[in-house]
């Protein structure tokens, strides 16, 4: 696959591969237990890579965007199985960052 996915795409393949390799979804609370786990390994990563930590042998190996890979997907499930468009709701998002945040970082003196 070398062409870019959008949101709504990967919904759609994300779903059709649970429903035919994955045989169904995991209930939602299953999902988000997995996602917590994966979100931790991503910073698992993070800290050995751009923090103090040092790597374990079980850390080495690991690919950061495979990573972020895992996490997406997760969150892909979980918004199928919720009935969430991901792409209306980072739309929605953007929005309302749009109006909340207009000046709110330019104005932040921790950021100059």
């Amino acid at each position: 696959m070398n062409q870019d996915i959008t949101l709504s795409e990967a919904q759609k393949l994300v779903d059709q591969w649970i429903k035919s390799v994955g045989v169904r979804y995991f209930n939602e609370l299953t999902n988000m237990t997995i996602l917590m786990e994966e979100v931790g390994e991503l910073a698992r990563i993070m800290a050995r890579t751009y923090g103090e930590q040092s790597f374990k042998e079980s850390d080495k190996g690991k690919d950061l965007g495979d990573e972020m890979a895992d996490v997406l997907w997760v969150l892909i499930c979980l918004a199928n199985q919720t009935g969430v468009d991901l792409t209306q709701a980072l739309q929605k998002n953007f929005e309302k960052k749009n109006v909340r945040d207009l000046e709110r970082h330019k104005n932040n003196e921790k950021l100059k």
